[in-house]
């Protein structure tokens, strides 16, 4: 659906180098990177807001590079949405289709009564939530019937509550309508839950691009373990490798990892938190890596606790465990704890 190779542009103070994406029709794209990345710039180069140095846009088939942001029928809903403060929900819903020279009032309706806010259309802007603000402009790009909805973090601004019914209303746009979504943010969770696929984005380049398992779980270096939250991310050295198992030394301490990594290799292992099992004295399992270390930090996070242990002063090591199982193991910081983790759980780069 849209192709995007070799794409440069240069603002002087900032730059995008060398984009390539391939987008399916249909597919909810998601791009991921902290603020400053350039998330929204290339969003803006996709809508023709701007032309590319160098580099190609294709849109169905067709090369768009040159066209102007009316003639790529593309909707975009920017973070602060851009209401008309003005005139009421169902005048700013129209606005689109008037610009267009097309009148239907039915359509505002369903487009409306989709997105249940048809009992907000006599409502001005400033009136509004920030949640039905957002639906409102929602429904402005929708009655245009756009080939691509461009998202630029259409749900920073909204509380948690309103934030998760609001993925639903995105994603049920997606399954039902079959519309190509490209949508930024810098919020992982978000990301997660909607994404078929997410691109990495940072400085201005695309760094990995992959379903959300494969960039969560195998991050392609160490910058991207650490932004997408995998918090262990421990350099070391290959000393032994042996059918696809690598033995890595951690700054004396040795861990086991699936890895086809030569001996003598620098690496960075990377350990989510979450697959790390703490016990009092170690338990019967698979887990190839166990270690006895003490607790450092205990820290609740609402349904999460986590836990930062010393591996033998070889390295700092954090865990996720529920509520329960600390209360259970009764984790007392400054006491001994065995912590273990599968070798296939270490993903190594």
């Amino acid at each position: 659906m849209i192709k995007i190779k070799g794409l440069h542009r240069n603002w002087k103070e900032f730059r995008l180098a060398g984009i390539d994406l391939n987008i399916g029709d249909g597919e909810y794209f998601v791009i991921l990177g902290p603020t400053g990345a350039g998330k929204t710039l290339l969003l803006e180069l996709i809508a023709g807001f701007y032309q590319p140095d160098e580099g190609e846009i294709s849109i169905g088939g067709e090369n768009v590079i040159g066209l102007p942001p009316e003639k790529r029928n593309i909707g975009f809903v920017y973070q602060d949405y851009s209401l008309f403060p003005h005139m009421n929900a169902a005048k700013n819903i129209e606005f689109g289709m008037r610009m267009r020279g097309v009148k239907n009032s039915d359509t505002v309706k369903k487009i409306a009564g989709y997105l249940n806010i048809e009992h907000l259309l006599h409502r001005h802007s400033q009136t509004l939530s920030g949640g039905e603000q957002q639906r409102v402009a929602l429904a402005r790009v929708l009655v245009i019937k756009p080939d691509v909805l461009l998202l630029d973090e259409p749900l920073s601004a909204l509380d948690p509550g309103t934030q998760d019914s609001t993925r639903r209303i995105l994603k049920n746009i997606n399954n039902d309508s079959k519309l190509t979504v490209i949508h930024v943010t810098h919020d992982q969770t978000e990301a997660r839950i909607l994404a078929d696929r997410i691109a990495i984005m940072m400085d201005g380049r695309i760094v990995q691009v992959g379903t959300p398992d494969e960039v969560f779980d195998k991050p392609v270096n160490d910058e991207v373990a650490h932004f997408v939250g995998v918090e262990n991310v421990l350099k070391g050295e290959v000393i032994e490798n042996s059918n696809g198992v690598a033995v890595l030394d951690i700054g004396g301490t040795m861990l086991e990892a699936v890895s086809e990594c030569a001996v003598g290799d620098t690496v960075y292992a990377c350990l989510r938190p979450e697959n790390v099992t703490l016990s009092k004295t170690g338990v019967n399992s698979s887990a190839r890596n166990s270690f006895e270390c003490r607790l450092l930090e205990v820290e609740r996070m609402g349904a999460l606790v986590r836990v930062k242990a010393d591996m033998d002063g070889g390295f700092l090591l954090n865990a996720f465990v529920t509520n329960q199982s600390a209360d259970e193991l009764g984790l007392v910081c400054g006491e001994p704890v065995v912590v273990s983790f599968k070798a296939s759980a270490v993903h190594v780069v």
